[in-house]
C-alpha cells in the first residue's frame, strides 16, 4: 500500500470515533466492493486500502502506534499491524459488524443476530373483499366472515417437531444456522445447507403440520361495518392476519368494502343526489311532490314556474359522517317531462294556450324569461 495517510483514504478526521470510522468505511466498502466492481483492479486496491485503514484505525493499539510512527514501507504480515494478504485480514476485530451490514446490503441476508430461518417473523396481512348494498352502507351493520389463514400449530405449539426431544442442534453449522464461505480475500457467511437456516433438525416431525409449525384453519369472525363507509374504505382487524412465524405475532386482515349501486340515488362524499321527472302542468302551477329518502318518503314543495333542472336539498337526509355525528344532505334535481300522446282535447287547450301567447306579441314574454332574454341578445347579435 502507499504511504497515504489513513484519515486521508477513509476521508475522516484524526479525532474520529469508531462510529465515525464504521460510517467512512461502510460508504467506501460499498462503492468500491469486488462483488460491485467486477474485474476493476482499481477499485479492488481502494477496497483494499480502506479495509486496512480502517483494520489499523480502529484497533486501539495498533492506531496508537500508528499515530506515533506513521505509515511504515514494506509492512507485511509480520509487521506491527498485522497483514492483508490474499487469503484474508487476519484478526480484523471490528469488521465483523460492518461486514454484517455490507453483506446485508449486499445480498438481502443477515449476517448476525441469528440465522434467518429462527427469525422470528410477523405474519402476513391479509384482505377480504367484501361487497355490501348500498342501504348496508348507509345505516351500517354486523356480519360474520369465514377467513382461511395459517395459524400456529396447537399440537406442537409452533416447534414443528413431535416433541422437544425430537430436535437437535445441526452438527454441521453447530446451531447457527450459518456457514462460512471463502470469498476471495475475505468470507462471506452463508445460510447452512443442512439445516437450511435453523440452526436444529427435526428427527420426527409434529403430525399435524408435518414439521411446519403452522396450519391452515377457517377463521370464522365477527364483523361490524360502521355507518357511512363508501367503496375504497379498508377496515383493520389487528392481528387477525396469518399467525407469526417462530413465535412471531399475527398479521392484520383488512375488509376492503366495495358498494352497489341504488336504483335511485347516487352519491358524492356524504350527499346523496336523485333525480324527480314531473309533468308541466305540475312544474307551472307548483305542487308537493313525494321523493324517497334514505328514511323513507317525503314531501317536497314544488314552487310555481319550476324550471327543469332546478335542484332542490333537503338538509340532513343524505349519509351519516363516518368519522363524527349528523349527516349529509339530500338533493333533488327536477326535471320536466313534456307530455306525449296527447288527446284531441288536450291538443286544442294547448292551441287555445298557445294563441293566448301570441297575443301578447311584440312585449317582453312573461311566460318565458328565458326566451325573450334569448332573443333579445340574438337580434343585438344580428345587429
Amino acid at each position: 500500500m502507499a504511504s497515504r495517510d489513513y484519515y486521508e483514504i477513509l476521508g475522516v478526521s484524526r479525532s474520529a470515533d469508531d462510529e465515525d470510522l464504521k460510517k467512512a468505511y461502510r460508504k467506501l466498502a460499498l462503492m468500491y466492493h469486488p462483488d460491485r466492481n467486477p474485474g476493476d483492479k482499481e477499485a479492488e486496491q481502494k477496497f483494499k486500502d480502506a479495509s486496512e485503514a480502517y483494520a489499523v484505525l480502529t484497533d486501539k493499539s495498533k492506531r496508537a502506534q500508528y499515530d506515533q510512527f506513521g505509515h511504515v514501507e514494506g509492512m507485511d504480515q509480520e509487521g506491527p499491524f498485522g497483514g492483508f494478504g490474499a487469503g484474508g485480514f487476519g484478526n480484523l476485530g471490528g469488521f465483523s459488524d460492518v461486514f454484517g451490514d455490507i453483506f446485508s446490503d449486499f445480498f438481502g441476508g443477515q449476517t448476525r443476530g441469528g440465522p434467518r430461518g429462527r427469525q422470528v417473523r410477523r405474519g402476513s396481512d391479509l384482505q377480504y373483499n367484501m361487497e355490501v348494498s348500498f342501504d348496508q352502507a348507509v345505516s351500517g351493520f354486523a356480519t360474520e366472515v369465514t377467513i382461511p389463514r395459517m395459524e400456529t400449530c396447537g399440537t406442537c405449539g409452533g416447534l414443528g417437531a413431535k416433541s422437544a426431544k425430537d430436535i437437535e442442534v445441526c452438527s454441521v453449522c453447530q446451531g447457527s444456522g450459518q456457514q462460512r464461505v471463502q470469498q476471495g480475500f475475505f468470507s462471506v457467511a452463508t445460510t447452512c445447507g443442512r439445516c437450511r437456516g435453523n440452526g436444529k433438525i427435526i428427527k420426527e416431525v409434529c403430525p399435524t403440520c408435518r414439521g411446519e409449525a403452522r396450519v391452515r384453519k377457517q377463521n370464522r369472525l365477527k364483523v361490524t361495518i360502521p355507518a357511512g363507509v363508501d367503496t375504497g374504505a379498508r377496515l383493520k382487524l389487528t392481528g387477525e392476519g396469518e399467525g407469526g412465524i417462530n413465535g412471531g405475532p399475527a398479521g392484520d386482515l383488512y375488509i376492503a368494502i366495495t358498494v352497489q349501486p341504488h336504483p335511485f340515488f347516487f352519491r358524492e362524499d356524504d350527499d346523496i343526489f336523485c333525480e324527480m321527472p314531473i309533468s308541466l302542468v305540475k312544474a307551472a302551477l307548483g305542487t308537493d311532490i313525494v321523493v324517497p329518502t334514505l328514511n323513507g318518503r317525503a314531501e317536497l314543495k314544488i314552487p310555481p314556474g319550476t324550471q327543469s333542472g332546478r335542484q332542490f336539498r333537503m338538509k340532513s337526509k343524505g349519509i351519516p359522517h363516518l368519522r363524527g355525528s349528523g349527516r349529509g344532505d339530500q338533493y333533488v334535481r327536477v326535471t320536466v317531462e313534456i307530455p306525449t300522446n296527447l288527446s284531441k282535447k288536450q291538443r286544442e287547450l294547448l292551441q287555445e294556450f298557445g294563441e293566448l301567447e301570441v297575443e301578447q306579441a311584440g312585449k317582453a314574454n312573461v311566460n318565458y324569461p328565458r326566451v325573450s332574454s334569448f332573443l333579445e341578445k340574438f337580434k343585438e347579435w344580428l345587429g
